[in-house]
């Protein structure tokens, strides 16, 4: 909300918007550009889905909306870490342009969980998969332990062999996972003490996993975490990291458990590394809440990883951000061949919340109703509150606006001549004009 002495006249532009009151507004600029007394402050109210009919080539609130659009389109400084590789640069940010403009309405994150949202290590050392997680004393034995661990040393470098094609892998990650499941399923592992073995272990989701969680669901945009993993301890991992919120859809391996709460199977199909395909065919498609929502931002550690947006129907624009987490210089090259952005050794979610940021700012209002665009000007020196906005003041000599600040969640105080750039949704009563 906002603090300070405005006008309560408030116009509307129709949907034809005539020139003739945007002509008003510039007089009212040249007027204070003479310092002649306004008898009123004027506040001119723009719906947002107007913006782009007017004839602003004209009048100088083209400079308006020409800050805006180019605050918009400002590059991404996360972009230029060490740790990222991007083969086409420009294609990149043409595709977070492309899905900025479209809106939060249209967008969906698909993601992978170990190794992409989890950490592959901190301080050296091997954070666990969901299925390493289980390796506790309260759920198997010492034997099975060791027979994991062999399995694991077998397969694993098959799976990240880069001078293998995945349909070679393939058949030999059925087994892995078939192997493993078969084990679990022997140690009679109970429910009721996943959550404490979760708790127990050292796994850890990457840095700034709080800010990724919290801005997809306060944005309303679906994630769908796509697993080879085993989904119980998935759950309890997000769970227990207080993120679990109700955008979030997990297609993962599921344990079935019977009537005393022991583990006696796994729920339908398998889903391992390399068929995630099917997975996002045969489970996504049928989400309503992906539904109409044809710009995928896609994370992964995997190039089968890939193929999670098979099931989108209709995709726009899909950008690919690979996790080059291990063998980095053998899988390089085909990394940078396959995924758009490539994190090379990063643990954090920097990039991704970065990439957001950007998708989920100004001209991203689909998930809110009655979206408004408000230029106001003030008489005098007041201090403004509220959550997002930029500030301009008018500069006679260049004829044009200058941006003054460009915050979120503050206060700022403007002096005479300086309009204030706000966007707000009237059912959520909170500015979201800028994030």
């Amino acid at each position: 909300m906002m603090v300070g002495s405005m006008t309560k006249n408030k116009g509307v532009f129709p949907p034809h918007i005539s020139s003739s009151i945007i002509s008003v507004l510039s007089k009212d600029i040249s007027r204070q550009e003479s310092n002649l007394q306004l008898p009123l402050q004027r506040r001119v109210v723009l719906p947002l889905r107007w913006i782009y009919h007017v004839p602003w080539i004209y009048t100088p609130v083209r400079t308006v909306l020409a800050i805006w659009h180019q605050l918009t389109k400002t590059e991404i400084p996360e972009l230029a870490k060490c740790s990222v590789l991007m083969r086409e640069r420009s294609r990149v940010e043409e595709t977070i342009h492309c899905m900025q403009r479209a809106g939060a309405g249209n967008l969906q994150v698909i993601s992978d969980f170990d190794m992409t949202l989890t950490r592959f290590a901190h301080n050296s050392k091997r954070v666990p998969t969901t299925h390493n997680i289980l390796d506790n004393r309260l759920l198997i034995n010492e034997d099975c332990t060791k027979k994991m661990r062999e399995l694991l040393n077998t397969y694993y470098p098959i799976e990240i062999d880069a001078s293998r094609s995945a349909e070679e892998k393939l058949p030999l990650m059925v087994e892995w996972w078939t192997k493993v499941h078969e084990l679990l399923i022997q140690q009679k592992i109970r429910k009721d003490m996943l959550a404490r073995a979760v708790k127990e272990s050292s796994a850890m989701l990457r840095e700034g996993y709080k800010v990724f969680f919290d801005h997809l669901a306060e944005h309303q945009v679906p994630l769908l975490i796509l697993s080879a993993g085993v989904g119980d301890v998935l759950e309890e991992v997000i769970r227990q990291n207080h993120v679990f919120h109700p955008n979030v859809h997990i297609i993962s391996n599921y344990m079935d458990f019977d009537h005393t709460g022991v583990l006696q199977a796994f729920k339908g199909q398998l889903i391992h590394t390399f068929n995630k395909r099917e997975g996002a065919l045969s489970h996504a498609a049928g989400l309503r809440e992906l539904q109409g929502r044809p710009n995928v931002l896609l994370l992964g550690d995997s190039l089968g990883d890939l193929t999670m947006a098979d099931g989108v129907s209709e995709p726009q624009n899909v950008l690919t951000v690979g996790f080059l987490n291990d063998q980095v210089e053998e899988r390089k090259e085909s990394y940078i061949n396959s995924f758009d952005i490539v994190l090379v050794k990063d643990e954090t979610m920097d990039v991704p919340n970065a990439i957001l940021r950007k998708k989920l700012c100004f001209m991203c209002t689909a998930c809110y109703l009655c979206v408004r665009c408000e230029y106001l000007k003030f008489k005098s020196k007041h201090t403004v509150h509220m959550s997002f906005f930029i500030a301009c003041r008018y500069d006679s000599a260049a004829n044009s606006l200058l941006p003054l600040c460009f915050k979120r969640f503050g206060s700022v105080t403007v002096d005479t001549d300086t309009l204030i750039l706000l966007c707000y949704g009237s059912t959520s009563q909170r500015a979201v004009a800028v994030c």
